[in-house]
């Protein structure tokens, strides 16, 4: 099946992105250059979407920072996060400053006030700052009033929680995505890192070596992005050797309904 691309410039296969809330929210300069580091690795490993959110503390200004001059090599994916119309604005145009005037994908997080923020968004977007738009929310309890925006037409892409303790999303929104052609960003693919630290014992992933399956932690990102309605996973991490790990369970070959049923098992 065909994947929706995240707009001009995003990626037209599935791909392993970066997650910042907590990883990046950091002040001092020591605790800022590790978050730079964490930043440079996840380039040099290939990982170019990376999410933020003004929800997340300092991690917008960290990670604009850290992009320093390799912000081309990034696909950035931010949010607006509030009811007031006057502080959405303000927080776009803080945002527009920190990745030097364009966000490639810009959010409406949790859904507040996305009729308003909507409208505001598609002024900026249609003055070529933003790429595309989506909406977010992480409660099953709200995903009626995602579906709602999806079927507006005015959004591309959604960001949603999907891992196998988390599965809400295979009723409704996943096979809405696929109809409509959305874009599907995942958090929480390794279930905000409950499942990550349930690691298996390593020889019951014998099975799914040969889909270049090493860790727990690649075989729960692979789970989700064998999924053909998700177009990026983003799992966040503090370590930069975890990146070029996490790359890797982005590419093919992908796991079939056996393989996804064995690490729902081992879940």
């Amino acid at each position: 099946m065909e994947r929706r691309a995240l707009g001009a410039g995003g990626p037209e296969v599935p791909v392993v992105g970066m997650g910042t809330w907590q990883t990046l929210d950091v002040r001092g300069a020591d605790a800022e250059a590790r978050a730079g580091a964490v930043v440079g690795a996840a380039l040099d490993a290939g990982v170019t979407v990376m999410d933020s959110s003004p929800m997340y503390g300092e991690s917008e200004r960290v990670l604009g920072e850290a992009l320093g001059d390799r912000r081309e090599d990034a696909f950035v994916a931010t949010k607006v996060w509030t009811p007031d119309g006057c502080e959405g604005e303000a927080q776009v145009e803080r945002a527009l400053r920190l990745y030097r005037g364009r966000v490639e994908l810009y959010q409406v997080h949790n859904l507040v006030a996305w009729r308003d923020q909507l409208a505001m968004l598609e002024g900026h977007r249609d003055a070529g700052e933003i790429g595309m738009l989506g909406a977010t929310h992480y409660s099953p309890r709200a995903f009626g009033e995602l579906a709602e925006v999806m079927r507006s037409g005015r959004i591309g892409a959604i960001q949603i929680p999907y891992n196998p303790h988390e599965r809400d999303v295979e009723r409704t929104i996943l096979p809405l995505a696929q109809e409509l052609g959305i874009g599907v960003l995942v958090m929480r693919p390794l279930g905000g890192g409950g499942l990550g630290r349930r690691a298996p014992d390593p020889r019951e992933l014998a099975p799914l070596r040969e889909f270049g399956v090493e860790t727990w932690g690649q075989a729960l990102l692979k789970w989700v992005l064998s999924d053909p309605r998700c177009t990026v996973a983003i799992p966040a991490t503090s370590r930069p050797e975890r990146l070029a790990e996490n790359a890797a369970a982005g590419s093919p070959p992908w796991f079939g309904a056996s393989e996804r049923a064995l690490i729902e098992r081992l879940a």
